[in-house]
């Protein structure tokens, strides 16, 4: 009889949480960028402390010039690369300078390290004043109706300025230490080592354009969680760019000094700054596009059509899986834009469907809501492809082009959860949300018609790094292996 009154034991209660893996024991890439852009600065600062400034008025010329370029800096909304090109241009005509009107100046790779450092600190100083206080957070996007911040692009993180710093110093350290061997080669004695020596520091810009881009993707890989290949991808294309012309200024403020002295730079960098400018208008314009095409989307949750803050959770986390199947650039922005405006067709009905879920209407329904979203898309002047992507949300996945797989995706996993990742929560429209782990079984289980099994596993890795809504306690403890929180926004 005892026998029968057993009670299974309890398994033993976890006091410091779960075993760590072996890949969470590992340096993430972004500390080990800047464990190293930290070494190096220490070791510049102390060098210069100890040995002084050679050639002060030369080191103060450039440190200047990356100061203006860094406080003309503006923080990029539409993914360009570099949104400081004259500090850039600055930082390499730095380390690779050799002489100064006819006379012998090359600073060392400590000093270059030094300067760079010092005057990036200080044209960023503005970036830095305009971080948010830690004690209160910016409110998430997405989070529910409010108004909405004038038309500029978002403040820099700390994460983002750590990053560029860093980023900084391990450029410039690298393009130095490559170009000392090359200096001490003596200038060429005829044209075909003047024609050696260009191909040499050919070689030289390529590298150093190389080098940023994989630290660049590094960090943001390590900040973000990212898959690094298409990261790395997006860098490489955007070198052709503004990573060209920053290239090219730099070795001709480095020429032309050697040449003219200090008088070049300001010659031959007023083009460069002008061009900062006018991207910074752009990045500008591209700002009030995207809150413009934002606002249009919640006209849906305004009218009562669909939740609040519905379009941009699904345009944050369709951007995640879509980085994560390896989109990158211009499908980036196709499918936010239509992620955002996918359920602008729901206008059309004349009584709202219970929580802006068209998936139990009849297909006929269906397709007529989305041509006559497509329809009002094409109006906004945003590119053919999201109106595509929008019209195509009622058709089955086989026929979808991926952008329109990962919408109706990530769009179907959104009104399983509310957004909340809460367990039988309540909502307006008389159903109840299921936790994430429950929706990603439904998803999976629909794989036949509804959604294609490679977009819904990337959808899941992307909530199993962190990208989704974050798993009540009872919930973890009842056999949920890690939290999952709402996504990061990705510009």
């Amino acid at each position: 009889m005892s026998d029968r009154r057993r009670l299974p034991v309890p398994p033993p209660r976890r006091t410091q949480g779960p075993p760590r893996s072996r890949s969470r024991l590992r340096p993430r890439p972004g500390a080990v960028v800047h464990g190293a852009a930290g070494a190096l600065g220490a070791a510049g600062l102390v060098s210069i402390a100890v040995n002084g400034v050679h050639h002060l008025a030369i080191a103060l010329g450039f440190g200047l010039l990356i100061t203006v370029g860094e406080a003309a800096r503006q923080p990029s909304a539409s993914g360009e690369r570099d949104p400081a090109p004259l500090g850039a241009a600055g930082v390499l005509g730095y380390a690779l300078l050799g002489e100064c009107a006819g006379r012998m100046t090359a600073p060392g790779t400590l000093q270059v390290v030094a300067v760079v450092l010092l005057a990036t600190l200080a044209g960023s100083l503005p970036c830095w004043a305009r971080l948010p206080c830690r004690s209160r957070p910016p409110r998430r996007h997405g989070a529910g109706p409010g108004p909405r911040a004038p038309a500029r692009a978002p403040a820099p993180s700390r994460a983002e300025l750590a990053d560029h710093l860093a980023r900084r110093v391990l450029v410039a350290a690298f393009a130095a230490v490559c170009f000392q061997p090359l200096y001490a080669a003596g200038p060429p004695a005829d044209h075909y080592a003047g024609a050696l020596y260009a191909l040499a520091m050919l070689v030289l810009l390529m590298l150093t354009a190389l080098c940023d881009s994989v630290l660049r993707a590094a960090v943001r890989g390590s900040r973000t969680g990212f898959p690094y290949g298409p990261l790395l991808r997006d860098e490489l294309r955007a070198l052709p760019g503004i990573g060209s012309a920053v290239c090219a200024t730099g070795v001709v403020i480095a020429l032309s000094v050697t040449v003219a002295g200090l008088w070049a730079l300001p010659v031959f960098s007023l083009p460069l700054l002008l061009t900062q400018l006018s991207l910074s208008r752009y990045e500008a314009v591209q700002t009030t596009y995207r809150q413009t095409i934002a606002s249009l989307a919640r006209a849906t949750e305004v009218a009562g059509y669909t939740p609040p803050g519905h379009a941009r959770r699904v345009a944050d986390l369709a951007v995640a899986v879509g980085r994560e199947l390896g989109l990158g650039g211009d499908d980036l922005t196709v499918l936010e834009y239509a992620a955002l405006m996918h359920d602008i067709g729901q206008l059309s009905l004349v009584d709202p469907v219970p929580d802006g879920a068209t998936a139990p209407l009849p297909a006929a329904e269906q397709r007529r809501i989305a041509l006559l979203g497509g329809a009002v898309v094409r109006q906004t002047g945003v590119p053919s492809a999201v109106a595509v992507v929008v019209e195509r949300q009622a058709d089955p996945y086989r026929d979808q082009p991926l952008t329109a797989r990962i919408v109706r995706t990530v769009n179907a996993y959104d009104d399983l959860t509310g957004g909340t990742g809460r367990e039988n929560g309540p909502r307006p429209g008389g159903r109840r949300t299921v936790t994430p782990l429950d929706a990603l079984e439904r998803l999976r289980l629909a794989t036949g018609r509804d959604h294609q099994p490679e977009v819904v596993e990337a959808l899941a890795g992307v909530l199993g790094r962190g990208g989704g809504p974050r798993i009540p306690p009872r919930r973890r403890a009842q056999g949920a292996q890690r939290p999952l929180r709402a996504p990061d926004h990705p510009g």
